[in-house]
């Protein structure tokens, strides 16, 4: 098949053998990305990509569904299994649609929802001011301290004050555990409904290395598939029973149209080597991995939002470490083949298109069977990468080192 497409089409045949050479040669440090199963890029490629499915398992709008109503069943048993959910929808095509869907079938519109400032860590779908939701509902807003300790108090201040319809909890960019019996608790003082967001440590929670909102008496949380799960792109919502049919109805004909089939059967084998024993340990190695690096990085200077971390995220201030925007060390340290991503710090007072950080993961790196030694070398590469910008052949010799180091751990893909 790949030989058909490079005679078909060699620009996009030879795009593919440049990406596939990049995420070889590089260092992948971006906590959103990872390298997915070889079974999951299998399922992604067969001829479910053919089929419109609109509907549920039994009750779809086109005939011809024996095989996709076997597929979606299986992952929505697996996912419920997997964290314990009474309900789950696998249908949503991203992380976007899958909190949307959310807010239109529990909340109506103008409703407020109380959620993660921006800056502290919350995601653009958690009422980004650029952001379609935030002209639908009332967004406000909660931070941490620099520790990353939420208080709770405060919350409960804001709580009172705007009568919010939900109590958002999760994040893009925040470096630690949260306190999910204290959402909890504002939200029942104000009779609210609860929600997390777990999309980036989905994989921590299935694996055992991090906690459950549901084991905390949520209403909802929703996940994507691809970071630490290691799945497709797409999304899942799990739920309380009693929000099943609202839910569901609220993806489709709500929000979506036909679900990508291809990608459900995906999910499905995801979820499946997510309930092995080995996630487990995998879940675990990403969190020691994570703390291995942070740990590196302070010891050579370099300050991170909250000083540390207890998942796999770790944020760097790169202004008050190197006197660099975010943007600038994300090119100079793409130029040394370690990939990250500008990042907001707490309150930055620089858009985010410059921003006054960069967000690190370890997901990535511990799929390739990197380690503690591995994560100490790459915090020493990071720092001398931008603390020795100016030196030619210093960047020379990390990039060198990156090279080496990648063609140690080879990507799975």
């Amino acid at each position: 098949m790949r030989d058909r497409l490079r005679a078909y089409d060699p620009e996009i045949f030879d795009a593919i053998l440049g990406e596939e050479n990049r995420q070889q040669t590089e260092l992948e440090l971006i906590p959103s990305e990872n390298y997915t199963y070889p079974e999951v890029l299998t399922a992604l490629g067969t001829v479910f990509t053919n089929k419109y499915s609109e509907g549920y398992p039994g009750n779809r709008y086109y005939g011809g569904q024996t095989y996709t109503d076997v597929i979606e069943r299986l992952a929505t048993a697996r996912a419920r299994a997997l964290f314990g959910a009474e309900h789950a929808n696998v249908q949503a095509l991203s992380g976007a649609a899958m909190n949307q869907t959310v807010y239109y079938g529990l909340l109506e519109p103008g409703d407020s929802i109380l959620a993660m400032d921006l800056t502290h860590g919350g995601h653009l779908t958690h009422g980004s001011p650029v952001s379609h939701m935030a002209r639908v509902f009332s967004f406000h807003r909660y931070k941490a301290d620099a520790s990353g300790r939420i208080d709770f108090d405060e919350v409960q201040r804001i709580a009172e004050k705007v009568r919010p319809k939900l109590v958002l909890c999760g994040h893009s960019s925040f470096p630690r555990d949260l306190d999910y019996a204290g959402f909890k608790r504002v939200a029942d003082a104000v009779g609210a409904l609860t929600m997390a967001d777990v999309s980036h440590i989905g994989g921590l929670i299935a694996g055992g290395a991090g906690p459950n909102p549901l084991d905390h008496g949520f209403d909802v949380i929703t996940t994507t598939t691809h970071k630490s799960l290691r799945g497709p792109r797409g999304g899942l919502v799990l739920s309380r029973a009693e929000f099943g049919r609202r839910i569901d109805r609220s993806v489709f004909p709500g929000l979506q149209g036909g679900p990508h089939m291809h990608t459900i059967a995906a999910i499905a084998v995801a979820l499946k080597k997510a309930a092995e024993p080995e996630f487990r340990d995998y879940a675990a190695r990403i969190v020691s991995n994570a703390r291995t690096l942070a740990d590196g990085l302070i010891e050579r200077g370099a300050e991170l939002v909250t000083g540390g971390t207890d998942n796999h995220l770790v944020v760097v201030d790169t202004v008050a470490s190197f006197g660099l925007e975010g943007r600038h060390a994300q090119r100079l340290l793409e130029e040394v083949g370690l990939a990250t991503n500008k990042q907001l710090v707490p309150d930055d007072p620089l858009p985010a298109q410059r921003a006054s950080g960069v967000r690190l993961g370890t997901p990535a790196a511990t799929t390739r069977g990197m380690g503690d030694p591995e994560m100490t070398a790459v915090a020493d590469l990071f720092v001398r990468a931008l603390r020795h910008r100016d030196d030619t052949g210093e960047r020379d010799a990390v990039r060198a080192e990156v090279r080496e180091l990648c063609a140690r751990f080879p990507a799975p893909v």
